[in-house]
């Protein structure tokens, strides 16, 4: 076997385990993830030790040599500690076996080469001997140095078996390979795994939606997200975990006249969001602001295809889409948010940029307006330069004006300078519907730019209106 260089193993915690291992006359190897990203050359400070014995007995013998306090999770038999500013996760050695209606394993004490069979992927299942005899050896029955090499994803046993076993691989399969990809290498999905994905795409039913939405995450936060729905489209998983992106598939033509493929123009957007932002839930509002568009769907023989309210209709379906992953509510209102008003900004370029159009603009998006015009510049899609050019030109101008208007008005974080509690006190009136009305006058007042944000000019409005409400001063 091969032997690694001193730089992957210098860490103080491997001679350390190295010791104890020889103490305990038990075997230890550091495998997974760790060994990967030795080889890519990609920094970690995750390492996952396996042992042929009790990992939680093991890493309690570590914490003690090391003064670590040790976290334990007997339902998963793993252990935990941190040292010298690595996370340092211990599990013994062990074969699994499956229900059909369960991705939850029957779990059995097994030796290293039962623990590599069970692992998704190749690369994902080489190990380093930290054992004195062979310390540093590398431990790869399954070639995956040379998938790591070749940019190939491949499971160790046959794809049927590994996928069907735990359906939540797949996934795991795609967000790898959009993950590991750079400029320099990409990485694919062998053939028979995406075979086997479209066979057992269904088996996604058995999993929580709960690990769908992490997975669905880790994709997003990765470097090429379009990336990984352009794969789970193609394996067949796209209909089971985002059914909404699926019916934005597709170009329809009537009298020679087609619509763009709105899957396809998303997956854009997702990428001109990721180049310029790494904000998770901004990705998502990228991912999702077009999903109103086959609900919305005409064609009109003067007008071509329309999508007319789509931004509404999608609205809608972001609080399902959520609801179904178990996403957070606060995060679900500011993506809902970013669709809903996601062509509010472009209307802005195609008409005169009056102030009141900005002043409405900034408080409907409040602290969200950077993000809102993020997403807008990033759905300028076309291949057409010179429309490109122009629509970039007047964005320049809307941003402009969105910072003379907020320095004037101060609008983003809206308050109303007029509260309840001063109506009252000035009509001696109890709590009722005209407060509410005034407030209302006012703050339409002060976006449509009759009267300024400040009080002054709020109280002289409300005073001479006030009685056209039947309401008079006492």
């Amino acid at each position: 076997m091969s032997t690694i260089t001193d730089q992957f193993l210098s860490r103080p915690i491997f001679r350390i385990v190295s010791e104890i291992a020889a103490e305990k006359g038990v075997r230890a190897f550091v495998i997974g993830g760790y060994v990967r990203d030795c080889f890519l050359g990609r920094p970690t400070d995750d390492i996952d030790i396996v042992v042929e014995g009790s990992g939680i007995d093991f890493a309690w013998a570590v914490g003690e040599r090391t003064g670590q306090f040790v976290s334990y999770f007997k339902n998963f038999g793993t252990a935990m500690l941190h040292y010298r500013g690595d996370e340092v996760e211990f599990v013994g050695a062990r074969r699994e076996s499956y229900r059909r209606e369960s991705r939850k394993p029957i779990v059995e004490n097994g030796t290293l080469e039962d623990d590599q069979k069970r692992r998704d992927f190749t690369i994902n299942a080489m190990a380093f001997s930290l054992n004195r005899e062979d310390f540093g050896a590398l431990v790869d029955p399954f070639g995956g140095i040379r998938d790591l090499d070749a940019g190939i994803i491949r499971t160790p046993l046959d794809p049927d078996t590994t996928y069907s076993d735990d359906p939540l691989r797949m996934l795991r399969a795609v967000r790898f390979a959009t993950k590991l990809s750079t400029a320099e290498q990409s990485f694919r999905i062998v053939p028979e795994s995406m075979d086997s994905m479209r066979r057992l795409a269904g088996r996604l039913e058995i999993l929580s939606c709960e690990r769908i939405a992490e997975e669905l995450n880790k994709m997003l936060a990765s470097g090429r997200p379009a990336m990984a729905f352009r794969l789970m489209d193609e394996a067949g998983l796209l209909a089971y975990v985002l059914p909404e992106l699926l019916a934005l598939k597709g170009v329809e033509t009537v009298d020679g006249r087609g619509h763009k493929d709105n899957f396809a123009h998303s997956l854009a957007v997702l990428t001109n969001v990721a180049e310029v932002s790494d904000k998770l839930y901004l990705r998502w509002a990228a991912l999702l602001h077009d999903i109103g568009k086959p609900a919305s769907k005409r064609y009109d023989a003067a007008l071509g295809w329309t999508f007319h309210g789509h931004e509404v209709i999608g609205a809608r379906m972001v609080p399902k889409i959520f609801d179904r992953l178990r996403l957070p509510l606060d995060e679900m209102k500011y993506v809902q948010k970013l669709v809903r008003l996601h062509l509010r900004p472009i209307a802005l370029v195609d008409e005169e940029v009056t102030d009141s159009a900005v002043r409405r603009l900034l408080f409907d998006a409040g602290d969200d307006i950077d993000d809102l015009m993020l997403l807008c510049n990033a759905d300028i899609t076309s291949k057409n330069e010179a429309k490109v050019a122009r629509i970039r030109g007047n964005f320049e101008l809307v941003r402009r004006k969105l910072v003379e208007v907020e320095a004037k008005d101060a609008i983003r974080n809206f308050k109303n300078p007029i509260d309840g509690e001063y109506v009252m006190a000035v009509y001696g009136i109890p709590p009722c519907r005209e407060i509410g009305v005034i407030k209302e006058m006012v703050k339409e007042a002060i976006l449509d730019g009759v009267i300024g944000n400040n009080f002054a000019e709020a109280d002289a409005f409300m005073r001479l209106h006030a009685p056209e409400l039947g309401l008079h001063e006492v």
